[in-house]
């Protein structure tokens, strides 16, 4: 503690320092949360979230039970360290790799035909970017997947999807979904690499595997505006209900207040679905008029020629 004076007598100040705080936190997080290091220095590996056999178990679990519950002022400064962690984590990662987002519904199961376009379109945007996602189940996890097959033949590709069909979604097993996928990502010896940005505020929704690295936050808010910010090349949108939506403006307000050299390219997937079911393309036309992200705006129906509008 550093000294003090009051009324001429020398006395000690019982103000923690940043390293005091720092060092409570850390060890109120440890307390409770074995395994969660607030200065973090790399991001996750699906193995590190998925450390144990039984999902229940793993330090994922472990993680989302501790943040609805953690509530001491040293818990929730943990929760914003280790978040800074991986915000600088994901800044060294990020460094010289050109990434692409992909955004869409949670809800679509292994082997329906949103997952399946949504596979399709990871496997030709890594090609020549790295794909990055929300990092959860759904168009996600299919986005991920695709991404780590880029550079397989089509026939791998086939096959993964098949393997992982077989479980169709996390519910009711998380067990035997993170099982198909497992059996899945051995047929790739030499994957993309691939990045999911999920959160523990959404924790019931496990992350996929198939990103091969993950910064997972605990703070939604700013792991969705970083996921955007990352996505220099672009982002495409798939059909989704009201987080693709949050996201599609969240987006938008990026892009309307930008120069226009830092203006991404933004693809809308399904005419039909973004003009009629969820009409938010009109909205973003009217938006974009008459600025410099008006050129820079898409509307496609097709995978195939939302991947030919990324750069």
């Amino acid at each position: 503690m550093r000294p003090t004076r009051s009324r001429g007598v020398v006395v000690e100040s019982r103000t923690p320092t940043d390293q005091q705080w720092q060092d409570q936190a850390g060890a109120a997080a440890e307390a409770h949360l074995p395994g969660l290091d607030v200065n973090r220095g790399t991001l996750y590996s699906p193995a590190d979230l998925y450390d144990r056999p039984g999902y229940a178990d793993t330090f994922d679990a472990r993680a989302y039970a501790w943040a609805r519950e953690a509530c001491t002022p040293a818990e929730a400064l943990a929760e914003v360290l280790h978040d800074q962690a991986i915000d600088n984590a994901l800044a060294a990662w990020v460094r010289e790799r050109s990434l692409v987002g992909v955004m869409g519904g949670h809800a679509a199961d292994r082997g329906t035909p949103g997952y399946v376009d949504a596979a399709r379109l990871g496997a030709l945007l890594g090609r020549g970017h790295v794909v990055a996602t929300g990092g959860g189940p759904g168009a996600m996890e299919a986005a991920n997947l695709g991404g780590r097959f880029a550079t397989t033949s089509p026939e791998t590709l086939t096959e993964a999807l098949r393997l992982v069909c077989a479980v169709p979604s996390f519910r009711p097993s998380i067990d035997a979904w993170v099982e198909a996928a497992r059996r899945a990502i051995e047929l790739a010896s030499e994957p993309e690499a691939s990045l999911g940005v999920p959160t523990w505020h959404y924790g019931h929704e496990p992350p996929n595997l198939f990103a091969t690295s993950v910064a997972k936050y605990f703070r939604n808010a700013l792991r969705e505006a970083i996921l955007l910010q990352v996505c220099d090349a672009g982002i495409v949108f798939l059909p989704g209900a009201g987080g693709t939506v949050q996201e599609v403006f969240q987006d938008a307000c990026e892009n309307y207040y930008a120069a226009e050299e830092d203006v991404a390219p933004m693809v809308l997937v399904g005419r039909e679905h973004w003009t009629g079911h969820l009409p938010a393309w009109p909205l973003l036309q009217a938006l974009a008029r008459g600025r410099a992200m008006e050129a820079h705006i898409h509307l496609v129906d097709t995978v195939e020629e939302a991947a030919a509008l990324i750069g």
